[in-house]
């Protein structure tokens, strides 16, 4: 028997998309939406939750009409540390500072990749977390610390 699913990760995707559009839109309701001229806070939110579910829409609808490849596994692993770094940095960004959590960010999703390698994770870390307190902090005045209280700093 066959599935009426011809292409499962497109479908998938599609379906995740979605879900996160109608989460923004869902989040954004509450907020002002002002118009095309003079937006609100609630207008960015909801057009993008809107292109999301087309996308998502036509990404499922594709998956009926076009043969590919099914999901082979989960991977778990993978998820768990790209996820736990987005945590940890929220977590650590206002004691730490903004280079110490962006190293631990680097550091802990590049870990999930099969390729890892420590060297080129550091240069990458310490490369991304400079560039990021220059542009963030130095050029757009985001009220960041660099190096946190944490620190003494």
């Amino acid at each position: 028997m066959s599935s009426l699913i011809k292409h499962p990760k497109d479908f998938y995707a599609g379906l995740m998309y979605a879900a996160i559009g109608a989460g923004a839109i869902i989040i954004a309701r509450d907020y002002n939406m002002g118009t095309s001229v003079r937006m609100g806070p609630g207008y960015f939110p909801t057009l993008l939750g809107a292109l999301l579910i087309i996308v998502g829409t036509l990404s499922m609808i594709r998956a009926f009409l076009r043969q590919g490849e099914s999901i082979a596994t989960f991977y778990w692993k993978e998820i768990f540390l790209v996820l736990g770094s987005v945590v940890l940095f929220g977590l650590l960004v206002r004691g730490a500072g903004l280079v110490p959590s962006l190293i631990l960010l680097v550091l802990v999703s590049a870990w999930a990749s099969e390729k890892f390698q420590i060297k080129s994770a550091v240069l990458l870390a310490i490369l991304t977390s400079v560039f990021s307190a220059l542009v963030f902090v130095k050029g757009l005045g985001l009220p960041f610390s660099i190096i946190g209280p944490w620190f003494g700093m």
